[in-house]
């Protein structure tokens, strides 16, 4: 198999599992922005980012909708879909020799996810119906080294996919209040959650990637986000906490036969709380926003993925008809972490109707692209 057809089949069969399970939470502004959001998303996309900011609109909003909101990112150390096309093709000692070389640490990445949203903001409780699937999975080698030869190292190889997909469909209340003299808003989003696994395996010499998805597994359970927003003129502060009642997703998990050696495939999941706090200026013509997530928040136990991220975003806007964006985010949680850079356009063709396009770069391995329509009313 080629390396674009072996990267295909990866994608393919990753984001069938996400689609028909769920994948991460997409916005072609936020993303644009660094993904933030905690103070600088609007009475559209507060679900996805605190659902505080549902009560924060114009007066002329009445409703608006996103339909749909898609991105995709990959990450791939090493050339991994290269390395496996290699090792595959490996016929006598020193190809085995080079292939093992090239997968030592190599991991993929794979982030897929979509949006929609309805909202009806008004001074009484304002609302926003919402749907989100994303999913975060993994491609790693798992190489032997006590082999005395590469060729029998390479036999006793395998290539572990580890997938997580979360899809949600749930409802956000906001309101604004005045407390103490303060200006403030308060939102809560109760949800249901569909929560898909994916634990499997394949060997160099005959890599398939058709039996993912027989490994799949789904549980369905109550979440809950809550957030909350201080604003003072175009200045805001804000906090949210997303999936408030964490827990653990156990993959499937069996041990394999691989050459000469048992390896045990799959994983536990742990979907945390996450709290982040944000601030920022947000006008009409101008934003610029930091969000820190407070906590560090683990998530497969036997991958480094770790996550506690800081972001920051700008936005300027041209006579209501398109906007500038830019931003950078960087995991603290790890060590290896090159930090990301973002940047976008959104056109508001008599600002009824929104196109917002974003797109990320790390480096040349490691990059995403996001798109969302909305319109409001």
């Amino acid at each position: 198999m080629n390396k674009i057809g072996l990267s295909a089949s990866i994608a393919i069969a990753l984001t069938a599992t996400s689609v028909s399970a769920a994948n991460y939470s997409v916005d072609g502004r936020g993303d644009a922005m660094g993904g933030t959001g905690v103070v600088s998303a609007d009475f559209l996309t507060a679900p996805f980012y605190n659902p505080a900011l549902a009560a924060l609109y114009r007066r002329n909003d009445n409703a608006g909708m996103i339909l749909p909101g898609l991105g995709i990112s990959y990450t791939d150390q090493g050339d991994l879909l290269g390395s496996i096309d290699t090792a595959g093709k490996a016929s006598n000692e020193s190809e085995a020799a080079a292939a093992i070389a090239g997968l030592q640490g190599d991991q993929l990445a794979l982030d897929v996810g979509g949006t929609i949203a309805f909202a009806i903001p008004n001074s009484f409780v304002s609302m926003n119906v919402f749907g989100k699937i994303y999913s975060e999975s993994y491609v790693t080698a798992d190489m032997d080294t006590s082999q005395p030869t590469s060729a029998q190292n390479l036999d006793n190889s395998l290539v572990k996919v580890l997938g997580i997909g979360v899809s949600e469909l749930g409802m956000t209340f906001a309101k604004y209040y005045t407390v103490f003299g303060q200006h403030m808003s308060f939102g809560v989003s109760p949800k249901i959650q569909r929560v898909y696994s994916i634990a499997s395996h394949s060997s160099f010499s005959d890599f398939d990637t058709s039996k993912i998805l027989d490994s799949a597994s789904g549980e369905t359970a109550f979440n809950l986000d809550a957030g909350a927003v201080w604003f003072y003129g175009p200045w805001r502060v804000g906090f949210s906490a997303m999936n408030i009642m964490g827990r653990e997703i156990e993959t499937k998990q069996y041990t394999v036969t691989q050459g000469t050696r048992d390896v045990k495939i799959g994983d536990t999941y742990k979907l945390d709380p996450n709290y982040t706090v944000g601030a920022g200026i947000v006008g009409d013509y101008f934003a610029f926003s930091v969000d820190y997530d407070i906590l560090k928040r683990e998530k497969f136990v036997g991958v480094d993925d770790d996550a506690q991220m800081l972001r920051v975003g700008i936005e300027g806007d041209i006579m209501r008809q398109m906007q500038l964006r830019a931003g950078y985010y960087t995991n603290l949680a790890s060590d290896n972490d090159d930090g990301t850079i973002t940047a976008g356009i959104g056109l508001s063709p008599l600002n009824i109707i929104t196109l917002d396009i974003g797109a990320s770069y790390t480096n040349e391995n490691s990059m995403g692209v996001y798109i969302n329509f909305l319109s409001n009313y």
